[in-house]
């Protein structure tokens, strides 16, 4: 991590949500989510969320190397968004503890506010990662 990874920090991310992002395509072997309605769902919207704190915090790491993990979400989703609306996610770095990075965010879709609560992350070395990984997937066999 880079000295330039502090508190304070903020963003914006911009996103436009194509079809394929809404609660049908989330989980197609799931015939109740085959039936609902075609707007965001909620899993890519915390996906959207995680990859707005990414985009912040890459400039100041050893990318990539060093990447982070989502380690906690504490999300609204308090309206829906139809395709083709622009969703526009806001942020801040509160605080750094060694490691543990937590943010801040709420996102709005140009009419309403979508989402707003909390998200934290956690640096990691991406090598040790996959080996731990890799370890974890050989003790299954």
């Amino acid at each position: 991590m880079k000295d330039s990874l502090k508190p304070g920090l903020t963003f914006d991310f911009r996103f436009i949500v194509p079809e394929n992002k809404t609660v049908p395509f989330l989980l197609p072997e799931s015939p109740e989510f085959q039936e609902m309605p075609r707007v965001l769902a909620t899993g890519f919207m915390v996906g959207l969320i995680e990859w707005a704190c990414i985009q912040a915090i890459n400039p100041h790491l050893d990318w990539p190397r060093e990447q982070t993990v989502g380690i906690a979400v504490g999300l609204t989703h308090s309206a829906a968004t139809p395709p083709g609306f622009t969703v526009t996610v806001s942020g801040k770095l509160e605080k750094v503890e060694g490691r543990k990075l937590f943010f801040t965010v709420s996102a709005d879709d140009g009419i309403d506010q979508i989402s707003a609560g909390t998200h934290e992350r956690f640096v990691i070395d991406i090598r040790k990662f996959d080996s731990k990984v890799s370890r974890k997937s050989e003790a299954r066999l």
